[in-house]
């Protein structure tokens, strides 16, 4: 496809790919549920590889959780070597009953993708994840109070994983699939309210965007994107501060701003074999060091932590 043959919904998500890739990227693998947003990323991702001379594939991941899910992999991967990806793979995974279905249909997903990459050199994932996924995923994190780094929302790059869309809207990859003259299909569950990202995206911000007119995506997107940095910067002062291996002192940790020491405390909990870690749980280990008075220790998932001899002590559950 030659630029002036581009519609002008493609050009801006080419443009968004284009402009998120690094000399680091040597291969392409492009994440396809046959949604809106990963055709769009799909075609895109071709025309720059196209371009750029780089090796692009596409996988589907059939997570086999609705009637029917090998058909829609099969005909989502019929339209993607449409789109001129010859290299194209259905990848089949099972999700753990156990958790959340979101969170274990992704973790799934995410693992068959990173095995599916793996070689030399590597393959960098590129996810469809738009500005209005993050939009919904601030709102989420805001509903949880989990702090700065859950308002920092989804990351650009990280761990092989690529999103290139987040500055682009959900309106323009629809555009892109018109363009192009593709049928998206539409996944069942994102519909469903029973999910909690289903209410915010059809309920909670249409509210919003009446309330407070047009633009509030964009305004979480931007809030992710300052408190990602926020975030990034607090991270690296809390690894420099961090004491290490061992049982930290309370006196260093009162030292620290509250900022820092809630984040060496999470570093240290987490190399301990802390479990899942809450805010609160974070506020009951601060009592032990900024209002000590003799109390005993705090439960959390995994042990407990208590003070002794002006250090905290981390036992494990199952331990004397």
């Amino acid at each position: 496809m030659a630029r002036r043959a581009l519609g002008p919904a493609l050009l801006a998500v080419v443009q968004a790919v284009d402009a998120a890739l690094t000399p680091a990227d040597a291969r392409l693998l492009v994440a396809c549920s046959g949604g809106a947003d990963s055709l769009a990323l799909a075609a895109a991702a071709r025309h720059v590889a196209a371009r750029r001379g780089l090796p692009c594939a596409a996988a589907v991941v059939d997570h086999g959780l609705q009637a029917g899910s090998d058909a829609v992999a099969a005909r989502t991967a019929a339209v993607l070597a449409g789109l001129g990806l010859a290299d194209v793979v259905v990848l089949r995974v099972a999700v753990p009953a156990a958790g959340g279905p979101e969170a274990a249909a992704r973790d799934a997903r995410y693992a068959a993708l990173r095995a599916a990459a793996a070689g030399d050199p590597p393959a960098t994932v590129l996810l469809g994840h738009t500005r209005d996924d993050q939009a919904e995923t601030v709102l989420l994190g805001l509903a949880r109070g989990s702090g700065t780094r859950s308002l920092a929302g989804m990351a650009v790059r990280g761990a092989g994983l690529l999103r290139p869309l987040l500055e682009v809207p959900r309106a323009t990859t629809e555009q892109v699939c018109v363009e192009l003259g593709l049928q998206p299909w539409s996944d069942p569950h994102n519909v469903d309210p029973r999910f909690a990202r289903v209410r915010v995206r059809h309920r909670v911000l249409p509210v919003l965007e009446d309330a407070l007119g047009p633009g509030v995506a964009q305004a979480l997107a931007r809030t992710a994107r300052l408190a990602r940095d926020d975030a990034d910067l607090l991270d690296a002062l809390a690894a420099e501060a961090d004491p290490g291996l061992g049982a930290p002192t309370c006196d260093a940790l009162a030292a620290l701003p509250a900022a820092l020491r809630g984040r060496v405390l999470r570093r240290w909990l987490a190399r301990e074999g802390a479990g899942d870690v809450g805010a609160d749980h974070v506020r009951a280990v601060e009592a032990l060091v900024l209002a000590w008075r003799g109390q005993r220790g705090v439960d959390l998932p995994g042990g407990t932590v208590a003070r002794s001899g002006g250090r905290l002590l981390w036992q494990a559950v199952g331990r004397g």
